[in-house]
């Protein structure tokens, strides 16, 4: 269920005065979602391979061809995705990059974060001195 215009509203400010305190503990939570999903998914992939291995292994002692021809196939889709997202995932600390237009429209979204951030604050100001 999505959320209502006034969660979302609550949501964002929050996610600013975040922001506007304490700048670095925000930037580190940011990359950490892409580097969850993606040691999940190596994880997911390695669990599958060993369900592979179990698949063909009780093909062989069945002498069922077509089991062993799936374990293998198993295998090697599980292979394919635990290296795809072992290369995809970005190292602790560093943000995932993105092809060049991406990153001209991060710069230009942090440039208006940094705009609102700044309207944020002088309106706190304002009403801390009030």
């Amino acid at each position: 269920m999505p959320l209502s215009e006034h969660e979302q509203r609550m949501l964002e400010q929050m996610e600013r005065a975040l922001y506007a305190e304490d700048p670095k503990f925000a930037s580190a939570l940011e990359g950490s979602g892409l580097r969850t999903y993606t040691r999940r998914r190596v994880y997911q992939a390695v669990a599958g391979f060993l369900v592979g291995i179990a698949l063909l292994m009780a093909g062989m002692v069945a002498k069922q061809v077509w089991l062993s021809v799936v374990g293998f196939l198993v295998m090697l889709g599980c292979a394919v995705l635990a290296v795809t997202g072992w290369r995809k995932a970005p190292k602790p600390g560093e943000q995932p990059t993105g092809a060049p237009h991406a990153r001209r429209q991060a710069r230009q979204k942090r440039s208006m974060m940094d705009r609102i951030e700044q309207r944020w604050q002088k309106r706190r100001d304002e009403q801390g001195g009030q």
